[in-house]
């Protein structure tokens, strides 16, 4: 992985939302450490919020944030899980147009490396929805570290070679009259 440092940076709206029914602003740890790396990195945070473990509320805001022209990106941390209360993947799939399969893949093959065979537990995903691309990870200040440091630092930063998602934001909606 390279980073072309002749490109201009291009930076990133990006909206973070914590899944959780029992976290504040004050105790979400894994929200600080994705807004910490989107703001270190130069992206700019459009948007963060708390949203309890329910997946028509998850899906409600995210279908408001894909609507927002000031978004281009929203990562999710928690409700990744296989508990009962777990449904972020089923939030996103309401609102969903394409899946990007890849994304959970290598995100478990980096966990692995971590946490072994439980990596297997976690259903991190990303798919893209008019326009605007969603990954959802798990709920541990650990993956979200994992998920920003091994591959949305590089796929969200429109100077990474071969290829990224930013340089393909312009045609995400080309099939649309």
């Amino acid at each position: 992985m390279a980073i072309d440092e002749s490109l201009p940076f291009k930076p990133v709206r990006i909206a973070v939302m914590t899944v959780s029914d029992s976290r504040t602003l004050e105790t979400d740890k894994s929200g600080d450490t994705l807004v910490g790396r989107v703001e270190g990195d130069g992206h700019i945070l459009a948007a963060r919020e708390i949203v309890s473990d329910d997946a028509d509320l998850i899906a409600g805001m995210l279908n408001r944030w894909i609507d927002d022209p000031e978004i281009d990106c929203i990562i999710s941390t928690g409700g990744t899980g296989l508990t009962g209360r777990d449904v972020t993947p089923e939030a996103l799939d309401q609102v969903k147009e394409k899946d990007i399969p890849g994304f959970g893949e290598y995100f478990r093959w980096v966990s692995a490396k971590k946490i072994a065979t439980s990596t297997i537990q976690s259903r991190a995903m990303a798919v893209l929805s008019r326009g605007t691309y969603l990954f959802a990870l798990p709920g541990s200040p650990g993956a979200c570290k994992d998920g920003w440091d091994e591959i949305l630092h590089f796929q969200l930063d429109f100077r990474h070679r071969p290829c990224n998602f930013v340089e393909l934001m312009p045609r995400l909606r080309e099939h649309e009259v």
